[in-house]
């Protein structure tokens, strides 16, 4: 009788947890279904050309996804251009090099970082970052990369403050956290005894991170840089507040632009219509490009896990 009630429970348990598993699918599909339904009208009158048409003019309206691809993921990329070495840096000094005592108040600190809305993120960038970036920074950045042949068009024009560069970076101050948070704790799962035969063999501190750490907590560490290139690439208050909003095509990263997220945050109140299946449409990329990234980041691992197995 007992085994009878058992196996029932198990049954019922198993049953109620397949259900929960498909729910997700189902809400995927679901988001998908109703993005793509609701871009019906762009998705019939441009096709596959609404992604490189860079024209967006409400009035006329004619309507394309080009600038805000290229904002939002020129934006992404700066993000974690900055964001992934400090953040393995901080990561490195928490678990190996920080005492004990300066430990969990950095680490306190960090997890604040996390917890401040996107919107204090974007006002103090716009109200404090911006005029000192632009007074002080952005004028010899300017003229210091500018003349370099090749990638000086990346950083010259006017030093406005607000842009790409300065998006970026706002971006980068908000996914620090994120990283560093999944970096430190993968960092401290590895087991002790590794490191310290490494550290006994003759190795560096740097040497034991790259070497020994890195590749034992590899797929940890790339789903925190996963984790906050998601974050940055559907923020969208603090994108608002620095980019600029201006749909046309950035000539610098220091000129103004925009991206799928403060696009949205700026003209759906008042969109119909086109517009409004336009700024659909948008949201419908932004799902398939985080999609097509997190899709990416999988089949590295997978092909750096066979990497593995076949040097053994």
């Amino acid at each position: 009788m007992k085994k009878t009630q058992h196996s029932w429970h198990d049954t019922a348990f198993s049953n109620i947890t397949r259900l929960f598993s498909f729910l997700v699918f189902s809400l995927l599909a679901a988001i998908l279904f109703s993005l793509v339904y609701g871009s019906q009208e762009t998705l019939a009158k441009y096709g596959l050309s609404f992604l490189w048409t860079n024209e967006w003019d409400p009035i006329q309206a004619e309507f394309g996804a080009l600038v805000p691809i290229i904002g939002t993921l020129l934006t992404s990329f700066v993000a974690l251009l900055v964001a992934i070495p400090v953040s393995f840096g901080i990561a490195i000094f928490l678990t190996e090099l920080a005492p004990g005592w300066l430990k969990r108040p950095i680490g306190t600190a960090i997890e604040m970082l996390a917890a401040i809305p996107s919107i204090i993120y974007g006002m103090w960038g716009l109200f404090v970052f911006v005029p000192f970036f632009q007074e002080f920074i952005q004028p010899s950045l300017i003229s210091a990369l500018s003349p370099i042949p090749f990638i000086g068009w990346m950083f010259s024009g006017a030093p406005f403050g607000i842009g790409i560069f300065t998006a970026g970076l706002i971006l980068a101050i908000m996914v620090i956290p994120f990283i560093t948070a999944v970096m430190r704790d993968v960092f401290e799962l590895v087991p002790p005894l590794l490191k310290e035969s490494a550290y006994g063999l003759g190795s560096s501190t740097w040497e034991v991170m790259w070497k020994v750490v890195l590749p034992f907590t590899r797929s940890g560490v790339i789903g925190g840089v996963m984790l906050g290139l998601g974050r940055a690439l559907g923020e969208t208050m603090a994108v608002t507040f620095v980019i600029g909003n201006a749909f046309r095509m950035p000539e610098s990263f220091f000129a103004p632009g925009n991206s799928i997220a403060s696009a949205l945050a700026n003209e759906f109140n008042e969109a119909g219509g086109m517009q409004k299946s336009a700024l659909i449409e948008l949201g419908l990329i932004l799902f398939l490009i985080t999609t097509v990234v997190l899709a990416l980041a999988k089949m590295m691992l997978l092909r750096m896990e066979q990497a593995e197995g076949k040097k053994s």
